[in-house]
């Protein structure tokens, strides 16, 4: 097992989704089988323009050929496994290049750089994850979400990286992957309920907002940002409960079961629909809410 780089772009020309599948040519097929039953990096080259450069980490599973694709293979990311990073960490800052691997004996940028999959050493994979997943300035909670969370308090210091712990406990754990999804999610909604529109901040400078998940954790739902959605409490009660879904153009479904439709109809945003997040591709996919309509929505 051997940790790893894999490059993707959001216009890839790959049958390419991070949380699941990672599409690739039989050049890197080596590379790729070596990293099978361990954890890899996802990062976006920078001549991509508003590049995310490191930004996300996931387990894979297995490699298998495409099956729809001759020559091509796929590697199975291990389902829940994925996971945003609260910070994407660029390919270099004002100390130099973040990851030492691609520079050559003169410490110069190398041809490695430009490998679409690449090993990555253990000390570079540390110094990656840990930029990408430390919280300098953490979201404040709501006043009850410390109780939701079985006595763990946000107030605590931010979450740090700890060289001594297991890498898979730390990338494991559903408090650190929840705070992290909780970032990600509220910073691509600007903090703002997607079904009410209303962005409300309570006394304590608290959003009073969450960061839901539209494929449900206990459902194999990856930690990705276009599997959640920012919802005010009330409204995430009534998506939870399938009341309220969202079609593939983010129309809100209100379900005819629903003792007071016209109740929940004065209560979302006056057009209809969800608010789209700030940047397109943080947008939720189809793959996701069609399986919340499917499974979730009383229709």
């Amino acid at each position: 097992m051997a940790f790893g780089v894999f490059i993707h772009r959001q216009d890839s020309i790959y049958d390419d989704s991070p949380a699941e599948r990672y599409q690739f040519p039989r050049q890197y097929l080596g590379r790729v089988q070596a990293c099978i039953g361990d954890w890899i990096i996802y990062y976006e080259p920078r001549k991509v323009t508003g590049t995310r450069g490191y930004f996300a980490v996931a387990k894979v599973q297995q490699v298998i050929p495409d099956p729809a694709t001759p020559g091509m293979y796929l590697a199975i990311i291990e389902p829940s496994s994925y996971l945003d990073f609260a910070n994407p960490v660029p390919f270099a800052d004002a100390q130099g290049v973040i990851e030492r691997g691609v520079l050559n004996e003169e410490g110069r940028i190398s041809g490695r750089a430009q490998a679409a999959v690449r090993p990555l050493s253990p000390a570079d994979f540390n110094r990656i994850t840990s930029l990408g997943l430390e919280d300098p300035a953490p979201l404040l909670p709501r006043l009850d979400d410390s109780a939701a969370l079985g006595g763990f308090a946000e107030e605590q210091a931010p979450f740090v990286f700890e060289q001594d712990r297991e890498r898979a406990t730390i990338l494991a754990s559903r408090i650190v992957r929840d705070r992290v999804f909780r970032r990600v999610v509220l910073r691509a909604y600007d903090e703002r309920c997607a079904i009410t529109g209303l962005k409300l901040i309570n006394g304590g400078g608290r959003a009073e907002v969450a960061a839901a998940h539209i494929r449900p954790v206990e459902a194999k739902g990856p930690d990705i940002v276009n599997n959640g959605i920012a919802l005010s409490g009330t409204a995430h009660w009534m998506f939870d409960r399938g009341l309220i879904s969202l079609s593939d153009d983010l129309d809100i479904l209100v379900s005819r079961h629903a003792n007071d439709a016209d109740g929940i109809r004065s209560f979302i945003n006056k057009t209809g629909r969800a608010l789209p997040p700030l940047r397109a591709h943080h947008r939720p996919h189809p793959h996701f809410l069609r399986w919340h309509r499917e499974n979730c929505f009383k229709q």
